[in-house]
């Protein structure tokens, strides 16, 4: 009987939020662990479900790093590296857009409809909603450890979102799931960060939420100590401080971008925990950190 309680309280504890955010968007980059264990998918599937069956609008947004890397092992073309970044050429490219929009993209969107829920692929060719620009030539260290700007290829930034497409989706019930391909002014692909499409559409989108789904709890203190809860100017001195260091920075500028441009929370959490964001997303601590606009805290809010 006491177990039977416990599972009512935890309801209970999720009712606030779900009628908080009944209607609202939240969009989930899905990556790390949680794309390659079979556990963690289908717990991953399941909660995208859920969201969704409880009047939240969902839109996921997909890595796929290890999957391109053996997909290139597989056809034997060579990575190519220039101050220790992949260059992108336009045979990689071909096998990225393969992988991400194809293989990838078809995969999640068949475990999503296999645990009872409705999903669409998209690339951001798809009715061109996402353009995108090369990127200019990025610094990074050479051979004797000086600055050397490299041109990584078919890499882009995001220039603009166009919602309609996906607007449509999820106010008909659909889960719109992208690959993070977009498209330039000459109709050319190119291959963006995960985290940057998925901070850029919640932004045009409004979203409620931004999740980003990591291999790490979440940010932590200079002790080790993970934080509950960030505010944009805390999150910066965090990072000028050199206590938020390494793949972190990129994660947690993404985050401060989001909330820039209309995101109202991002939350980062660990994806390698079953029900990672329900956990987060459904009770009042939360497993990941919240980076928030200024104002109360999640325990306060």
């Amino acid at each position: 009987m006491d177990d039977l309680v416990s599972k009512a309280q935890v309801l209970h504890e999720a009712l606030p939020y779900i009628r908080r955010f009944q209607g609202r968007t939240f969009v989930v980059k899905y990556g790390g662990h949680a794309m390659v264990d079979d556990e963690l998918k289908a717990s991953f599937s399941r909660d995208v479900c859920l969201l969704r069956l409880v009047g939240i609008r969902v839109v996921v947004v997909h890595g796929g790093g290890p999957q391109i890397n053996r997909m290139l092992e597989r056809v034997g073309i060579s990575s190519t590296f220039s101050g220790g970044l992949r260059v992108t050429d336009d045979d990689t490219m071909e096998l990225v857009e393969m992988v991400l929009g194809g293989g990838v993209n078809q995969e999640i969107v068949g475990m999503i409809c296999q645990h009872g829920g409705r999903a669409i692929g998209l690339s951001g060719k798809d009715d061109r909603f996402l353009t995108a620009k090369k990127l200019d030539r990025v610094p990074a260290r050479g051979e004797h450890g000086e600055t050397v700007l490299v041109d990584l290829g078919r890499v882009g930034e995001v220039v603009h979102v166009e919602t309609g497409v996906v607007e449509q989706l999820t106010q008909s019930g659909f889960i719109p799931v992208i690959a993070p391909i977009g498209v330039d002014d000459q109709g050319r692909s190119l291959n963006v960060n995960a985290d940057t499409v998925a901070g850029a559409i919640g932004g045009a989108l409004h979203a409620a939420k931004l999740v980003l789904m990591t291999d790490v709890e979440g940010v932590k203190t200079a002790k080790g100590e993970l934080l509950s809860s960030l505010d944009p100017t805390t999150a910066e001195q965090l990072i000028a401080d050199g206590v938020i260091t390494g793949g972190m920075i990129p994660k947690v500028r993404c985050a401060l971008d989001a909330v820039q441009s209309g995101v109202e929370q991002v939350h980062v959490i660990d994806g390698r925990r079953r029900h990672a964001l329900l956990l987060e997303l459904f009770t009042d601590r939360g497993i990941g950190t919240e980076i928030r606009r200024p104002g109360p805290r999640r325990d306060e809010s």
